[in-house]
């Protein structure tokens, strides 16, 4: 298996420094991973440092409360595909699922996904606040919404990613959506949990541990 085609590369948190967000990418490119995921802000400057490559720039939308206008997360999405995203993760109004909004949940997604082309998009659920209803609601939101991925977390709430949750959202999904697993996935034997249970994409800042120690058993 060729696990480093799982990895989104990540790095988010609000003090990410453009020396460590071109190291991101100089990992990302000597371990040939599938992406890096960054915040909007910092698209253009990966997009430059990763041109010669075959890595992808997945940038986040509405990151990490999912509680700003559809029309905010809209502008946002086109200016980071303009801006030389090709892959897009937002987050979910998860008050408005919780409140039974299913409707506005719906048009929140389907928004963004009409403004992007053929751009993939992948909603965050944040998995720790729902229960399996409102996981499993999410994800018949997101189909019908056409996302081509739902994702378990942000990595910024109480917990991250479960097996239980990615077997629900799989289930669930009946093959009408892929499953990024995110928050938490530190090491080898994780990730591969997480595969084993369905997920696509595994969503980790510890790519190059895993990646290491894969290469290490082979």
């Amino acid at each position: 298996m060729d696990i480093a085609k799982y990895i989104d590369h990540t790095l988010l948190k609000s003090s990410a420094t453009k020396k460590e967000i071109k190291n991101l990418c100089e990992e990302a490119i000597k371990y040939k991973f599938f992406s890096v995921c960054v915040n909007s802000f910092f698209v253009p400057y990966a997009k430059q440092l990763l041109k010669d490559s075959d890595v992808k720039v997945c940038a986040t939308i509405g990151f990490p409360l999912g509680a700003v206008r559809t029309e905010t997360k809209v502008f946002e999405t086109k200016m980071a595909i303009d801006q030389g995203a090709e892959e897009i993760d937002m987050v979910l109004q998860v008050g408005m699922l919780k409140s039974n909004d299913f409707e506005m949940v719906y048009e929140d997604i389907k928004a963004v996904k009409a403004c992007m082309g053929n751009v993939p998009l992948k909603v965050i659920f944040e998995i720790s606040e729902l229960s399996d209803f409102q996981i499993m609601k999410a994800t018949q939101l997101s189909i019908k919404a056409k996302a081509d991925f739902i994702k378990t977390s942000t990595g910024f709430s109480a917990s991250g990613a479960t097996i239980e949750a990615v077997t629900l959202m799989k289930k669930t999904a009946e093959g009408k959506a892929k499953v990024k697993a995110s928050g938490g996935i530190r090491d080898l034997e994780t990730a591969l949990q997480f595969i084993e249970a369905g997920a696509n994409r595994i969503g980790t800042s510890s790519g190059v541990a895993i990646v290491e120690a894969n290469n290490a058993q082979h």
